[in-house]
């Protein structure tokens, strides 16, 4: 079963949540509906409240509840109380809230638009451009952007049919690689820039994304010639795939004098009093 966390902005707070493409359903963090829509302070108290309410009431919405592996504030995944979106319509019928209307309204549209992007993949696509340049980025590192996208689901393809299993295998074999292209592991990089929860490679300059593209462009390309058996195997292709970028780094770094691998990362670039800086 596939599940691929998200995280929604509603009103400009953050709802976790979980995409089950078997079920294809919204699984939705209740704890973050409840803090949207009451305010509280203590959203796991009114839930706590609410659940043994609903329960001595005989109601089928507190049956159904179940608990999904999402990322806590403390940045690890935790088991938290989710329901789907026909249950969350239910739940918001016991929440006295003036928000309530809006945000069904919000949470279908949501769940629609998912639906359209499984019939039209170019529609994800389309979403994520319009996303990139509202924030501030520019279009050369917008196109970049979307490439790496691709070629990581290239390298991620040639993996799967190496056995590699997605998850911790996927975490190594990709740090292998991190490692020896910058120099820097994934979560060494990520100290660099300054990011906690952020996605690294949203916060890459345009260079950057382009050497790490030729990483995993190489990796793949090295695994399909070689045919890796093991995952030792898959890691020392790994390795081979990112020392290709590190070679193209170190050349171009004697020959502009500078520095690829940088701390520069969006906030820092984007939300610069300069109109001109936006990401490149």
């Amino acid at each position: 079963m596939k599940k691929v966390n998200a995280i929604q902005l509603f009103e400009d707070k953050k709802v976790r949540t979980v995409w089950d493409s078997e079920q294809e359903k919204w699984f939705v963090s209740i704890i973050d509906v409840i803090e949207v829509l009451t305010e509280s302070e203590r959203p796991r108290k009114y839930w706590s409240d609410l659940k043994s309410k609903l329960t001595k009431e005989g109601s089928e919405v507190s049956d159904k509840i179940g608990q999904l592996k999402m990322q806590a504030p403390d940045g690890k995944m935790r088991m938290t109380d989710v329901a789907d979106t026909e249950q969350i319509f239910r739940l918001i019928q016991s929440i006295p809230s003036p928000k309530a209307e809006p945000f069904k309204l919000w949470l279908a549209q949501i769940a629609k638009e998912r639906l359209d992007e499984l019939q039209d993949p170019e529609i994800t696509i389309d979403r994520a451009l319009e996303q990139y340049l509202q924030m501030g980025y520019s279009e050369n590192w917008i196109n970049q952007r979307l490439k790496s996208i691709e070629i990581r689901k290239e390298l991620t393809d040639e993996w799967k049919k190496r056995s590699v299993k997605e998850g911790q295998e996927f975490a190594v074999l990709t740090d292998i690689i991190s490692k020896a292209w910058s120099g820097k592991t994934t979560k060494e990089y990520k100290i660099l820039k300054d990011l906690k929860k952020e996605n690294l490679r949203d916060n890459m300059t345009n260079m950057e994304l382009v050497l790490n593209m030729l990483a995993e462009a190489s990796t793949k390309d090295i695994s399909k010639a070689t045919n890796p058996e093991t995952f030792q195997d898959n890691a020392k292709v790994a390795e081979q795939g990112g020392n290709v970028a590190h070679v193209a780094l170190k050349e171009l770094e004697s020959k502009t004098g500078k520095k690829v691998v940088t701390n520069l990362n969006s906030k820092s670039l984007i939300h610069s009093n300069k109109p001109s800086d936006k990401i490149e």
